[in-house]
C-alpha cells in the first residue's frame, strides 16, 4: 500500500462535497450531514466485523478473510441478501480510530487480508481510517468487495491503496439493471470500472494459495438469464483477460422484495447454472470458480434428490 497523505486525504473528502464517490454523482453535501441516495452521510456506519471463513479460497487461506461489513449501498437491488445492511441501514456510526483499530485487531488475529464489504459510499472515510491504521502497522493486502457500480475517478484516485478489487458483474443490461437495482446506467458504468481495475492490479496473484493481488469478479446467477451471464462473460473475454477469476454464484434465493417480481420470485434451476457454465467455458474463462451442482442444491434443499436436478426450488 502506498503512503496515505494528508494531502490525498483531503483529495478524498472534496468528493464528499457535491458528492459524486460514485456514478450517481447525487451532490449532496455530505460534510454537513446530508444523505446520498445510498443513505450514507459522513460518519462511516459498520454493521460488524470478524474473521471471514465463507469467502473465496485465495481470500480465505488458512486464517481467515479480514472482513468489515459497512452499512449502505449506492445499488438498490430488490432481492439483496444482504438486505439489512445494505437497504435497512443495519450498523451503527464508527469513529476513523475505531476502524481503524478494526483493522488492527483482524491482523493481530491472524487475518490474509482487510476485505471492505460494500465500501463505494465511505471511499474517503475509509481511506482516512487505513492512514491511521497505517501507522500503527497494519500492512495486510485491501480487497474492495463492491457491486462493480464504480466510479472510475474514483478508483483512478484509489490505485495503490487497494491490492485485490472484488467486484460484481450483475447484469450485462442497463434496463435489467435499472429494473431491479434502479442503476438504469449499469451495463454503461461497470464496463470501464471493470477496466480501470484490472489496469491498476491485473489478474489475480496467488502465492501459498493466499491472494496477494489482483482482480476477483462475482457473477450470480439469475432465473430466467436475467443476469445476462453471455453478456458478462463475453465482456470479460475480450476486454479484460482470459485469466481473469470468475466465481460463478448460484446462491440466489428470493429474499427483501423479490416476491414482488414474478420473474426472479424462485431459485435456479441447475439447468440456469449448467447453461451460465458452459458460457463461461466457451469463451475460454478456465481461471474461475465453479460450484459443483449436488453441492449447491444439497445445501439449499435437505431432501434434493436425482429427480429434482432439473426442476426449479423454490
Amino acid at each position: 500500500m502506498i503512503k496515505i497523505t494528508k494531502d490525498l486525504i483531503e483529495e478524498f473528502y472534496e468528493l464528499l462535497a457535491p458528492c459524486r464517490v460514485c456514478p450517481r454523482e447525487c451532490g449532496v453535501d455530505r460534510l454537513n450531514g446530508e444523505l446520498g441516495s445510498c443513505n450514507a452521510g459522513l460518519d462511516v456506519e459498520v454493521s460488524s466485523y470478524h474473521q471471514h471463513f465463507g469467502e473465496e479460497p485465495p481470500l480465505v487461506g488458512r486464517h481467515g478473510s479480514g472482513t468489515i461489513f459497512l452499512t449502505h449501498c449506492n445499488l438498490h437491488c430488490v432481492y439483496c441478501q444482504n438486505y439489512e445492511i445494505s437497504q435497512l441501514g443495519m450498523g451503527q456510526k464508527t469513529t476513523l480510530e475505531d476502524l481503524a483499530e478494526m483493522m488492527l485487531r483482524l491482523q493481530e488475529r491472524g487475518c490474509h487480508n482487510i476485505n471492505f464489504v460494500t465500501p463505494t459510499p465511505w471511499v474517503p472515510q475509509l481511506v482516512a481510517a487505513l492512514a491511521i491504521a497505517q501507522e500503527k502497522g497494519m500492512d495486510l493486502p485491501i480487497v474492495y468487495n463492491c457491486g462493480g457500480y464504480e466510479s472510475v475517478q474514483t478508483l483512478r484516485m484509489l490505485e495503490g491503496i487497494v491490492d485485490i478489487y472484488m467486484p460484481d458483474i450483475k447484469y450485462g443490461s442497463n434496463a435489467i439493471a435499472g429494473k431491479y437495482s434502479s442503476a438504469e446506467d449499469y451495463w454503461d458504468v461497470v464496463r470501464p470500472a471493470l477496466i480501470e481495475m484490472h489496469r491498476q492490479v491485473g489478474d489475480l496473484s496467488v502465492k501459498n494459495g493466499v491472494a496477494k493481488k489482483g482482480l476477483l469478479i462475482r457473477h450470480l446467477v439469475l432465473p430466467k438469464r436475467i443476469a445476462g451471464s453471455r453478456q458478462c462473460f463475453e465482456f470479460i473475454s475480450k476486454n479484460l483477460s482470459h485469466s481473469t477469476v470468475v466465481n460463478v454464484m448460484a446462491q440466489y434465493y428470493p429474499t427483501f422484495k423479490a416476491s414482488q417480481y414474478a420473474d426472479i420470485n424462485r431459485r435456479i434451476t441447475t439447468q440456469e447454472y449448467r447453461e451460465a457454465i458452459e458460457e463461461l467455458g466457451r469463451l475460454g474463462l478456465d481461471s474461475g470458480f465453479r460450484q459443483t451442482i449436488d453441492t449447491i442444491f444439497r445445501a439449499i434443499v435437505p431432501e434434493w434428490t436425482d429427480d429434482l436436478k432439473d426442476k426449479s426450488i423454490g
